[in-house]
């Protein structure tokens, strides 16, 4: 349920129309404000997808691949 919330807000945060008309401030002297949203945004992106692969990939995805099986009747082609 935290990471449906946490997805939630996150997307909810993509739209950044508090930033849209304006450059300044200027974030370390030369980056605009908005660019510089985008990029913590793509940031918190990021950790929270690997986050989500962490805690909620499936188990039964990481076992063995089982060997292809010959249909049963036919002789193997060469």
């Amino acid at each position: 349920m935290a990471a449906a919330l946490l997805a939630a807000a996150l997307y909810a945060l993509h739209q950044d129309f508090w930033f849209w008309r304006e450059a300044r401030p200027l974030v370390f002297g030369f980056l605009p404000v908005g660019l510089f949203y985008h990029v913590a945004y793509t940031a918190a992106s990021s950790v929270l997808l690997w986050l989500l692969v962490r805690w909620h990939w499936p188990a039964h995805l990481e076992g063995q691949p089982e060997a292809p099986r010959k249909p049963a009747g036919r002789p193997a082609l060469r």
